[in-house]
């Protein structure tokens, strides 16, 4: 019997995709070729924040008497680090298994690939099965990129897979890239005690910030003991000899540095080879696949949604984007995916979160701006929690008070930027944020405060 939806890839968008899918009354089928829950359960987003949380209490704890404790001799069991994050990221995989079981979702394990209309065949190791479905959903994901002169041997030049379940802790790291998980794993291996320097080709770490948020966590990094290399590229990575010879290209001209393992962290490619596009002529532009708004290829009954389409490869894009696909195929009449409005986080310490607008594209759009900072030095909550690096920055649009952008560095602050996502989506304006009461002591208050600043009425600055 015909499925109404099959979902090829269980990621972050896949999986949310067949679960709405359920919940409309539609018999849903899904294909993964891997573990339940897709790179961002398995291998990204959730091990990774396990290995962060391991670090930050590792941290605390050798920092301990900045609180009036005394902790004597602590040390890091590395395997048990590990351990504890693969441990996370299975109990998340078998919650998915739970989900499909309780809302009636047929499992199909293989590697999914369209081969005529409404119709996939299921490779499972070599056994092949053909499957039937009225709209077929690609949520195929994507991989760690690749750089030509930085092949990834999985032994001294590894990639974010890799880096998750190392065997023992690195004496030293290179880190190439300094988007989210290259500055995430620059926090995490520094506070293991690795020798860190982190190497990013654009003049800024984390380049997609507003400048001062990347600006702050170089500094920050540095306060670390990170070493941070901008405007710089790795040319050469030699690993002939027990440790990586790494040839570095810096504006000064070139650097040669050595450690015993080099991460390449500089992005992602999609997954979209094998799975019959070409078989079924869909339209691809750039390595992703062209959809509508409502994820619609061009070939009725086919979607493709996440990391494969345009758009930031996050998880919480994925899921929106599949929740809004399998609505429209339901008849349903839901909103087209605001881009303008999705929050970014990333996980090193401090934490980062922005949404809208930076200072420099607001600018560049013509926007008459009000900018307003308050930085968590001035915070009540951030002074007694011992944590106060960082700033709150809004930016409104002068004219009309529209709330263009935020941009957020300091502990915790990937909890406070959906405040701002509301907000935005409400059409809020500045003022309507000056007055609305904020609890105290929190480090959200500083959000009040930043807008507050923005139109000269601050209070505690």
């Amino acid at each position: 019997m015909a499925l109404d939806l099959l979902v090829i890839g269980s990621g972050p968008g896949g999986y949310v995709a067949a679960i709405r899918g359920a919940q409309l009354g539609m018999k849903v089928g899904i294909v993964e070729k891997a573990e339940l829950g897709g790179v961002c359960l398995n291998w990204g987003c959730i091990p990774t924040k396990a290995l962060l949380k391991s670090a930050q209490v590792f941290d605390y704890i050798n920092h301990a008497s900045n609180y009036g404790i005394s902790v004597k001799d602590a040390s890091a069991d590395f395997g048990a680090v590990v351990k504890r994050s693969r441990d996370v990221a299975d109990g998340m995989s078998k919650g998915i298994q739970f989900l499909m079981k309780k809302n009636k979702i047929e499992v199909h394990t293989g590697f999914g690939k369209l081969i005529g209309k409404g119709k996939v065949e299921v490779d499972n190791n070599g056994k092949k099965s053909i499957l039937d479905a009225k709209h077929i959903v690609l949520a195929t994901g994507a991989r760690e990129r690749e750089l030509p002169h930085l092949k990834i041997d999985k032994k001294k030049v590894i990639g974010y897979h890799e880096a998750l379940v190392l065997p023992n802790l690195p004496k030293s790291m290179i880190i190439v890239g300094s988007g989210a998980i290259g500055s995430e794993f620059a926090y995490f291996y520094n506070a293991m005690g690795t020798d860190v320097t982190l190497v990013e080709f654009l003049p800024n770490i984390v380049p997609n910030e507003d400048v001062d948020v990347s600006k702050a966590l170089e500094k920050e990094f540095k306060k670390q003991g990170i070493k941070v290399m901008t405007s710089s590229s790795v040319e050469k990575v030699d690993t002939s000899g027990k440790d990586c010879k790494v040839s570095i290209k810096t504006a000064k001209g070139m650097e040669e540095m050595s450690a015993e393992i080099v991460l390449s962290a500089v992005g992602v490619q999609t997954n979209i080879e094998g799975i019959g596009l070409e078989t079924m002529g869909i339209k691809t532009e750039k390595g992703k696949v062209v959809v509508d708004d409502f994820y619609q290829t061009n070939v009725p009954g086919v979607y493709a949604i996440g990391d494969i389409v345009d758009g930031p490869a996050l998880a919480h894009v994925a899921s929106a984007e599949g929740i809004i696909c399998i609505e429209k195929i339901a008849g349903e009449n839901p909103e087209p995916l605001d881009y303008g409005n999705i929050p970014g986080c990333t996980y090193c310490s401090p934490e980062i979160a922005s949404v809208g607008y930076t200072e420099a594209k607001a600018k560049e759009a013509g926007y008459e701006l009000k900018i307003g900072k308050f930085p968590f030095s001035a915070s009540g909550k951030a002074s007694a929690a011992g944590a106060k690096e960082g700033f709150v920055k809004v930016i409104f649009d002068a004219k009309y008070g529209e709330f263009l952008g935020a941009h957020m560095i300091g502990m915790n602050v990937t909890e406070m930027i959906a405040e701002v996502v509301a907000a935005r989506k409400l059409e809020t304006t500045g003022h309507e944020i000056i007055k609305t009461v904020h609890p105290h002591p929190t480090m959200s208050e500083a959000v009040m405060e930043a807008a507050a600043a923005a139109y000269g009425e601050v209070i505690h600055l």
